[in-house]
């Protein structure tokens, strides 16, 4: 007989009403942050990683993998001393000030609004080219996707994780296959996949690569410690979905064994997937090609495999925006606890134990950025913002008391200064629309707290 679930606790901004109940284990919670990271990485960076870093891709990788394994050892520690919703954002107000974490809280669901919906944008085009739709029904396609993942997810979070793990497993697997066909077959000719929003999606978080009048980009540049940087900062957004375990902390069973651990397994599987990935993409394709590759998993094998690479891309997308929506709505709950979101977002169903109100929020946003804007390019501003919600996990971790504390503050230390120096290294563009973003949220706490 298993033990029982833990008794529902109120939810601090309403105590008549239940709050968030731990219902994933292990195997879920692993699940989440794969089907997060997976989606967002194995498919679409690439090619704007190469064109920025040329022959120094693979170092691009190792520097992205560092300050990835460096965020996932302090959100690990502070996963373990404070369970709950919210992350960086719960982090940095408990150990810094209200102001910093409303500051990572605010970051994180600006810019992953944005791209949760550019990632519903590029499942939907992915689908359209099975179904031929006109662009005004693939945007309309993506507000779908949407409505049916925040359906899903507010059905509550063992739903999230059985969906998340059905989608994870079928990516993998048909990536296992990926490498086998790798292994057995000759290099084909280039040409596969022709996704112009995969494209301009890359256009957009690669910084400095432009698109040439073809309307592809560039042949991969001269390596230079730049085009390194900025691939690094490209490539680092293929690991950051293990923060959505940490985000769902308040809804894990056993949490101060089950979050560290759930977290360094997912990275680690996920570090070694991309660098396999990396060596095999290099080795088919070489540099030059990979750089201008519209989908280069198509690409290094025979086209005949093109729909079935173009289907597995999109189910990989869906199972991003399952984790995403989850970790915007426990955000966007934990912030209006707090009353830094309006209070209202903290309603939590009774049946289902899910924050459904902010969940229909996120999603109504979304919904309205992907069928009014451009996804593809808010991506770009969005790339600073989740660099500096990281920034401020480090700090929260440094100001950890030392009964807290299972590792050295150098791990801290080395991450905030990763974390800051792949920041500069975008272009100025994406910090323009980031300070935007924050001027935009500070300036509307001000005036609340004034009142």
């Amino acid at each position: 007989m298993p033990p029982p679930e833990p008794a529902e606790p109120a939810d601090p901004a309403d105590p008549g009403h239940p709050a968030l109940a731990r219902r994933i284990g292990l195997g879920g919670a692993i699940g989440i942050g794969l089907a997060s990271m997976i989606g967002a990485g194995a498919f679409f960076v690439w090619a704007p990683a190469a064109a920025a870093a040329g022959e120094w891709l693979l170092a691009a990788l190792v520097i992205a993998g560092l300050v990835a394994t460096l965020n996932a050892f302090s959100s690990a520690q502070l996963a373990m001393a404070h369970p709950t919703s919210g992350g960086a954002y719960a982090f940095g107000r408990r150990y810094v000030g209200p102001w910093t974490g409303f500051t990572a809280g605010w970051l994180f669901v600006t810019g992953k609004t944005a791209s949760a919906a550019a990632i519903a944008a590029v499942a939907s085009t992915y689908l359209d080219g099975a179904l031929g739709l006109d662009d005004t029904a693939t945007r309309a396609l993506a507000a779908v996707l949407i409505v049916v993942f925040a359906a899903l997810n507010m059905a509550g979070v063992r739903t999230t994780a059985r969906v998340a793990i059905a989608i994870v497993s079928v990516v993998l697997a048909g990536l296992a296959a990926w490498f086998a066909v790798t292994a057995l077959t000759g290099a084909p000719g280039f040409g596969g996949i022709d996704s112009p929003i995969v494209g301009a999606v890359s256009v957009a978080e690669s910084p400095g690569v432009a698109e040439s009048p073809g309307g592809a980009p560039p042949p991969a540049p001269e390596p230079t410690l730049t085009g390194v940087a900025q691939a690094a900062a490209l490539l680092f957004f293929a690991f950051a979905g293990y923060a959505r375990m940490a985000t769902l902390g308040e809804e894990v069973r056993e949490p101060r064994r089950t979050l560290p651990r759930a977290i360094l397994l997912a990275l680690g599987v996920v570090l070694a997937l991309y660098a396999a990935l990396a060596v095999v993409l290099v080795d088919r394709l070489g540099v030059d090609a990979l750089a201008v590759s519209d989908s280069p998993l198509a690409d290094a094998i025979d086209p005949a495999w093109a729909i079935g690479i173009a289907a597995l891309a999109g189910l990989a997308c869906l199972g991003s925006l399952a984790g995403i929506l989850a970790g915007l709505s426990r955000t966007s709950l934990a912030m209006a606890r707090e009353r830094d979101l309006p209070g209202p977002l903290a309603r939590i169903s009774s049946r289902t134990r899910a924050p459904i109100v902010a969940e229909a929020a996120i999603a109504v946003v979304a919904i309205a950025v992907v069928l009014l804007l451009e996804p593809a390019q808010l991506v770009a501003s969005s790339s600073a913002a989740v660099l500096l919600y990281y920034a401020v996990a480090h700090l929260s971790a440094l100001r950890q008391p030392a009964d807290e504390r299972w590792q050295p503050r150098a791990v801290a230390i080395a991450g905030l200064v990763g974390c800051v120096a792949l920041v500069a290294a975008l272009p100025l563009t994406s910090l323009a629309g980031t300070a935007v973003l924050l001027a935009v949220g500070l300036g509307l706490r001000a005036l609340a707290v004034r009142r």
